[in-house]
This record gives structure tokens, C-alpha cells and sequence, in this order.
């Protein structure tokens, strides 16, 4: 079978080799004669995929000991509204930096809670750009800062982030979680949705630092609680199971293919294929993102003219390239070049670009 050159936002492209275990696998897990779907989540060999995952995070992540390792479901957008049910306080303000519709998106949610305030925003400029951390605001009563780490719609990413303050950062890491090494004790809460980077869509996520735990108002249901899920180990309900599997899976191959460090000198790699493509098209294709704030997991760009990107997008699907179609919100093109898109796939995009390029300009 001829794989596709699959560069969609999400759900993305998973390592082959995964797929392939995972297949091997699917309908005799261990042997235990049963599929790991059909496992009990109470038996010990699901027990052990459950632990290896939390593990594996763990090391790759360097995660402290202080910080509880989550599997939940809802997706990011269950998060939105987690958050501050669970932390933002009466007398409080919840904090929002808009980098792009997510962060928007998170926001909205906490409006339905309490207090907001947008601590700094690139909206005006389309968000093309991050914002400078010197411009964010902060406040005394602030119950967190929260940001959207990179963004799949506008292609920006945060280069350094806004640490060193005494209120919790809280970040979406739902689009490049795992792409490179993150100071995970600079952040209070870290959520990511599984679907880009991590796996299938099924499972969210969230690195918590243990601490926060307290500020859970006490009249909040039981399943809107980080510390239901932390005391039960995540199995305070029936976890999805085949979607934290493959997690495993996914892990794994991040760790043999030398960890975080390893993965992000790939991930740079592969994106400057693709950007030096727009760079060196003389205006052909214009990317979306200002330079400094260029997402490495998210490529978004235009061509002339909205025709040129109708037939651009045409003839790259006749050629086996899917998902290049940007969001419907705000049209042109996007390349994802997530950790598991091969640089074979990148390679192939930048050759097609050329070449369009050089028979339409």
C-alpha cells in the first residue's frame, strides 16, 4: 500500500511503525486472546499500558515528582471550562494572552465562571505574530495566565514563554506538546489533547502541579475535578483505553527516536523545508506568520490569488498530498508537519512547490 503524504491539522499522521504494532496487536493483546479494547480497565494488563504511558511522559518530559500525570476525555474544549471551574476564584480574574480562535475559544468558557481579562492580544494584527511577554499585563488578583502554546489555524508559535511569575501559567499544548523539551515546572497546568502529536483523538492530557489541587472549590461535580482524577489514577471512570494504548505506542517511538531534543532538531528540519520554499518563491507564496513567531508544527500560507490556491490545492491531492486545505475560517493553505510526518513527506511538498510555482509564476 501507498502511504499518503498526510500533512492534515488534526486528527494527524501517526508513526507507521505504531500503526503497524498496533494492527499486529489488535485482536490479541499479549496473549490474553482479546483485543486491549476489551480489556478490563481494572485488570492488570491493562494496568500496565496505563503505567507505561504515565511513565514514559514522565521521562521525556522530565515531569517532577510534584505533578500528577492525567488521561481525560472531552478534549481540549473540556479544559476550556475545567480550568476555571476548578481556579479561578470570586475575588479573581482569569488571565487570557489571544494568540489566535483556541485562545478565544478558552476564554469564552471562563467568561461563563467569572472574572476575565485579556492580558495581551495580537488580534489586530490578524494573529501573525506572538506577543512580546515584556507587553503582557499582569494583576495582583489574577487566578492564572493561561496561553495557547502554538496555534493550527494562524501557524504561530511561542518561542519562550511568559515565566517567572508567582501566578500558575497554564498552557494548551494540544498542537506541539512533545515537539520539543518543555520547563514543565515553569508551568502550573499543562493540557494537550491527543489528536496531533500524542495519538488518536480520544484522550486529553493534563500535567498538573499537585498544589492546585487545593483551590477546587468544594460544591464542583465530581467529574469537574482534577483531584477525582488524580486520586483514582484516572480510572475514577472508564478511561478510553485503546486511545491511551496507542499513546503508549507513540511514546515509545519518541523515546527511541532519542527523545525530545532529537525529535525537535527533526521538526526543524522539516519545517525549513517548506518555509525556505516561501522564502525563496519571491513573494509566490506568502506565509501567514511573521518570522519570529513561525510555528514549526503548523504551516500556513497564500498564493497570489485565491484561484492559484484552488488550483495548487487541486493539484497537490492528484499527487497524494492530503490536508493541505488551511482552516475554512480563514482559507489558503497549511501544512502540518507534526512529529510523526516523515521528512520524506516534507521533502516531497517542497519539490511540488517549487515546480508549481515555476510553471505559474
Amino acid at each position: 500500500m501507498e502511504r499518503a503524504y498526510n500533512f492534515n491539522a488534526g486528527p494527524s499522521a501517526l508513526p507507521l511503525d505504531v500503526l503497524q504494532l498496533a494492527q499486529k496487536e489488535l485482536v490479541n493483546f499479549k496473549e490474553t486472546g482479546m483485543s486491549v479494547m476489551e480489556l478490563s480497565h481494572r485488570s492488570k494488563e491493562y494496568d500496565r499500558v496505563h503505567e507505561d504511558a504515565q511513565q514514559l511522559l514522565r521521562e521525556l518530559l522530565e515531569i517532577p515528582d510534584n505533578y500528577d500525570v492525567l488521561f481525560m476525555q472531552g478534549g481540549a474544549s473540556l479544559q476550556f471550562a475545567m480550568i476555571p471551574m476548578n481556579f479561578l476564584g470570586k475575588e479573581q480574574t482569569a488571565n487570557y494572552v489571544l494568540t489566535g480562535s483556541w485562545s478565544e475559544k478558552a476564554v469564552k468558557e471562563a467568561k461563563f465562571i467569572g472574572e476575565t481579562k485579556i492580558g495581551a492580544s495580537t488580534k489586530e494584527s490578524g494573529y501573525s505574530t506572538i506577543p512580546s511577554i515584556a507587553d503582557i499585563t499582569y494583576s495582583s488578583d489574577d487566578a492564572y495566565l493561561h496561553i495557547t502554546s502554538n496555534n493550527t489555524i494562524y501557524g504561530t508559535q511561542w518561542q519562550t514563554y511568559p515565566t517567572g511569575h508567582s501566578i500558575p501559567l497554564i498552557a494548551d499544548m494540544s498542537s506541539d506538546i512533545l515537539s520539543r523539551p518543555i520547563p514543565v515546572s515553569e508551568f502550573g497546568l499543562i493540557y494537550a489533547g491527543a489528536q496531533k502529536n500524542l495519538g488518536p483523538s480520544g484522550v486529553t492530557v493534563v500535567i498538573i502541579r499537585k498544589d492546585l489541587h487545593e483551590r477546587t472549590p468544594d460544591h464542583l461535580p465530581t467529574m469537574l475535578r482534577y483531584d477525582t482524577q488524580s486520586k483514582s489514577n484516572s480510572l475514577y471512570n472508564t478511561p478510553p483505553t485503546f486511545a491511551i494504548y496507542m499513546l503508549s505506542q507513540v511514546l515509545a517511538w519518541v523515546k527511541e527516536k532519542g527523545g525530545t531534543t532529537a525529535i525537535a532538531k527533526q521538526n526543524e528540519a522539516k519545517a525549513k523545508l517548506i518555509y525556505d520554499a516561501i522564502d525563496e518563491s519571491s513573494g509566490f507564496y506568502r506565509g501567514h506568520a511573521e518570522q519570529g513567531s513561525r510555528s514549526l508544527m503548523n504551516i500556513t500560507f497564500n498564493l497570489p490569488s485565491d484561484e492559484l490556491n484552488k488550483k495548487f490545492l487541486q493539484e497537490a491531492k492528484e499527487k497524494g498530498f492530503v490536508g493541505l486545505n488551511g482552516h475554512r475560517s480563514i482559507g489558503g493553505c497549511r501544512a502540518s508537519t507534526y512529529n510523526a510526518v516523515p521528512v520524506e513527506a516534507c521533502e516531497a511538498l517542497r519539490q511540488f512547490m517549487v515546480e508549481f510555482k515555476r510553471i505559474h509564476s
